[in-house]
């Protein structure tokens, strides 16, 4: 199966983000040869090392990329599958080969929790042309298309989490000076902080301040500006800046922290497969109702009540007062255990379930035989 996977990206690297991560797995699946066309390729070289931006046509860990422009190269036909991510049509001379090749033609929507989706997952749409798109629909139940998780990921990561020795080496190769590897091997929280620019950091390092037990804080280059002057106060974190990384090992940055603080949809998924607890900054939308996605997330998460109240200050940067008691709520030491008994529990059970990329596999061949 040949399938062009297209990206465009909108705002920072979570479309990038989960478009790679896809267009990687699926070439794990027998039989599959993705290639990726994308818009940006200077935001794709921030997460995958090796990328050059000045390349209309590249391979990539052995998938071909193409730089997506109005004007495509002519000789790139339709593959069997074309998977647009979150609803960014095709351009228009590809979408004419289309109508000749009639390839299976997928929307991949973002991920939700909200029960509606599992009566809009997998539905065609079909079109005057004659095309026929399907709406597929990343989810948390056996009702949705699942979640991205590649072959022998668990192993790996308890691997890691097992032994002190592996993680000091991954930090340390990813940035960590010395002195935050000082202080984390004498008890300190490592927590791992990737949000949205209107997060409330201010009141995040405040309140870990306020925590008997003193924290590592990791930060990618450029993200939440205000931490510096947020840590400089005696007693504050102790702030780490990394630079951005490729995505396995952002995946082991999340494992070996205590806490993750992740944002949109790619790194959140990846938290969830920390098996650690997190705190997840979901895409703010007008008139919130990014919130009603949240609850619809919260729900099924089975964190402590003190973690949900947290989470829910997070995403409410207009109130910053709250974070600081759902913090030290959250962090009390049983409290605590209970939260990272949940985050485990919430791993495994996902992990039961097939990945994204073998449903897709799957519904798409179905669709293929019906052509």
């Amino acid at each position: 199966m040949r399938a062009d996977i297209f990206c465009r990206v909108v705002d920072n690297y979570g479309d990038i983000g989960v478009c790679w991560r896809l267009a990687r797995r699926l070439a794990q699946v027998p039989g599959w040869r993705p290639r990726l066309w994308v818009d940006d390729l200077r935001a794709f070289a921030r997460i995958q090392p090796g990328l050059d931006p000045e390349q209309a046509r590249q391979q990539c860990l052995g998938i071909d990329i193409v730089h997506w422009t109005p004007a495509p190269p002519a000789d790139l036909t339709p593959g069997d599958v074309v998977i647009e991510a979150f609803a960014c049509d095709p351009p228009d001379a590809f979408l004419a080969a289309m109508r000749q090749a009639h390839p299976v033609w997928i929307n991949l929507e973002y991920l939700s929790a909200e029960a509606w989706i599992e009566s809009c997952h997998g539905l065609p749409s079909q079109r005057p042309d004659g095309l026929v798109k399907h709406f597929y629909f990343p989810g948390f139940t056996p009702a949705t298309g699942g979640l991205l998780r590649e072959p022998g990921l668990s192993a790996e990561r308890d691997a890691l989490q097992a032994s002190p020795e592996q993680q000091e080496s991954v930090l340390r190769a990813l940035g960590v000076p010395p002195d935050a590897l000082s202080r984390r091997r004498d008890g300190a929280r490592l927590v791992s902080l990737f949000c949205y620019p209107d997060a409330p950091v201010d009141a995040l390092a405040s309140a870990l301040a306020a925590d008997p037990r003193p924290t590592v804080l990791l930060a990618p280059e450029g993200v939440a500006p205000s931490l510096e002057a947020a840590c400089a106060a005696p007693g504050r974190p102790t702030l780490v800046r990394l630079p951005f990384v490729s995505q396995p090992d952002f995946d082991r940055l999340l494992w070996c922290a205590d806490l993750n603080f992740v944002r949109g949809e790619d790194s959140f998924v990846r938290a969830a497969w920390a098996a650690r607890p997190l705190v997840w900054q979901i895409y703010p939308q007008h008139d919130q109702v990014h919130l009603d996605k949240l609850e619809a997330w919260l729900a099924r998460y089975p964190a402590t009540e003190g973690a949900r109240a947290l989470i829910r200050a997070w995403n409410q940067p207009d109130s910053p007062q709250a974070l600081g008691p759902a913090l030290a709520t959250a962090l009390e030491p049983e409290a605590w255990q209970a939260w990272a008994r949940a985050a485990r529990d919430w791993d495994a059970a996902q992990a039961d379930r097939p990945d994204l990329a073998e449903n897709l596999a799957a519904f798409c061949a179905e669709l293929a035989k019906k052509r």
